[in-house]
């Protein structure tokens, strides 16, 4: 009950917050340092410094603050890979406080289920909290405000959280999740790739293969978010259900985030990467598809065949698994048809959604309307969970707090390199920040060449499956399949995973 309080005050920030944007003007700044904060690019008169250290060195000796920002950010990067470690020390401890519980009663003594029996583990919770992939740029959040706070003064902060970040997007994937993980979208997502896959019997390797191929490029349309959540959740459903080896659950992983960060370059309005500077730039539809996004759709076959050649033994031991007779399938027991009103509805509040994405008071309104609608046709629906949603709009928050103080030094950085080793150093860059991130601090730098352009954000997009802080719509898949891995996804097994199809992304985007 608490965590569901909690989770919810949550959300309400995240709606409240855009609608201190559109009052901004009202509000009374007493802080002349807040209005500097963070320092813009010209104010440090560095414009005709050539070296990019010397760059560097004369905005750290001008604004000390900016190292201690980025010191914080590499912090809290580091604490997202050893994650799986506090998980794992959480799990010791539950488990020893639980057989301690039941030496303690033996009435309660019984086979041992995870569930704490009376007490509550304070350590063990504690752990488990700060394994929790979703909170951790959230925590070190507590920091950057104290540092603020320390340099300068809370206003600083306080106006930087008001005034400077733009949380549009975390809202924006809480409420698209928790559309595209209702039981109608996915049921009508099921049903229609379910005819593609009887094509080839229906397989786990039919499924597998257009899951991983026709759900990235839906990102192109439903947005990335979106397409993340049905791929991941068909997934869940049809390949992690059926237990495949760690080797094999990583390597699918690894190909879902780097195809679903690719996937949406077909449009110029899907994947946050192409949309921070698609207007700028003058990037349409014809453009996107003609120059990257048929490039992106023949790396994401050809990395799909490879691995599916590579895991080929495997998926002949899943196709046993899913005929064996001890096989229950958990999702949705429920066999009962759903109207198509209501799939239509759903539809519908999904399109309004994607249609205003970067109008908050218009997909909130919206979707408020929709838990209407979802309460009046709760015998349809699935119980409408919306913890990972929260979590995931928790994690790109905080993402956005510490990515809008690192411009300083990744500016600099993108303005010195030629097209290839531009392409590289986002590709790079992309894995310890969001990619969006990377393209919009590329659009500041001046006279770019189509050439570079063109190179920065395919490096963007092409880096995006990494790490899980790469692209936003990545902790929305992670959530919803960390329960299929020990201890949650490992950052350096989802590293070593998306390698491959990584470079044959990058290979694409290069050479054709």
């Amino acid at each position: 009950m608490l965590k569901t309080k909690l989770l919810t005050g949550i959300f309400l920030l995240f709606m409240i917050t855009p609608l201190v944007f559109a009052n901004e003007e009202a509000s009374i700044n007493q802080n002349s340092n807040a209005n500097e904060f963070p320092k813009s690019f010209h104010s440090y008169d560095d414009s005709e410094i050539t070296k990019v250290s010397d760059v560097l060195r004369n905005r750290i000796i001008k604004e000390p603050f900016n190292l201690v920002a980025t010191i914080i950010f590499i912090l809290a990067i580091l604490h997202t890979f050893f994650s799986t470690k506090f998980t794992a020390i959480a799990h010791k401890l539950e488990k020893k406080h639980n057989e301690m519980m039941a030496q303690r009663d033996p009435a309660k003594k019984k086979k041992y289920t995870g569930q704490v029996f009376d007490e509550v583990d304070f350590k063990a919770h504690v752990a488990h909290f700060l394994g929790e992939v979703e909170v951790i740029f959230g925590l070190w959040v507590i920091v950057l405000a104290a540092a603020t706070a320390y340099f300068f003064n809370w206003h600083t902060f306080e106006a930087y959280i008001s005034h400077k970040v733009n949380f549009t997007e975390p809202v924006f994937v809480v409420i698209i999740m928790a559309l595209a993980s209702s039981r109608p979208v996915i049921r009508l997502s099921e049903s229609s790739l379910e005819i593609l896959a009887g094509w080839f019997g229906k397989t786990p390797a039919a499924w597998w293969f257009i899951i991983l191929t026709l759900g990235p490029i839906l990102g192109s349309f439903i947005t990335e978010p979106g397409a993340m959540t049905i791929s991941a959740m068909l997934l869940a459903r049809q390949f992690y259900d059926l237990k495949p080896s760690p080797k094999f659950a990583y390597a699918t992983i690894g190909l879902l985030f780097v195809n679903i960060s690719v996937g949406g370059t077909l449009s110029h309005f899907a994947a946050p990467p192409v949309l921070m500077v698609a207007g700028k730039w003058g990037w349409g539809m014809t453009y996107m598809f003609t120059q990257i996004g048929w490039k992106a759709i023949l790396g994401i076959v050809v990395s799909n065949i490879l691995y599916m050649l590579i895991f080929s033994k495997e998926f002949s031991k899943l196709e046993k698994t899913a005929k064996s007779p001890d096989h229950i399938d958990p999702w949705d027991e429920r066999k009962d048809p759903i109207p198509a009103w209501i799939i239509s509805f759903h539809v519908f509040f999904m399109a309004w959604t994607v249609f205003n994405a970067h109008n908050p008071p218009l997909f909130i309104g919206g979707f408020l309307f929709y838990l209407g609608l979802y309460q009046a046709t709760l015998h349809h629906q699935n119980r409408n969970n919306m913890r990972s949603p929260l979590m995931v709009g928790f994690f790109l928050a905080g993402l956005v707090i510490h990515g809008g103080l690192q411009g300083w030094w990744l500016a600099p950085i993108l303005g010195s390199l030629t097209e290839i080793p531009l392409m590289i150093g986002a590709t790079f860059l992309t894995s310890i920040n969001d990619n969006a991130a990377i393209t919009y601090l590329s659009s500041l730098v001046p006279n770019l060449t189509d050439g570079m352009k063109y190179a920065v954000v395919t490096g963007a997009v092409t880096g995006g499956g990494l790490t899980v802080i790469a692209n936003a719509p990545n902790p929305a898949g992670q959530s919803i399949l960390s329960p299929f891995f020990k201890n949650g996804v490992s950052p350096l097994g989802l590293a070593a995973a998306a390698i491959i199809p990584t470079f044959i992304v990058g290979l694409a985007f290069i050479f054709l």
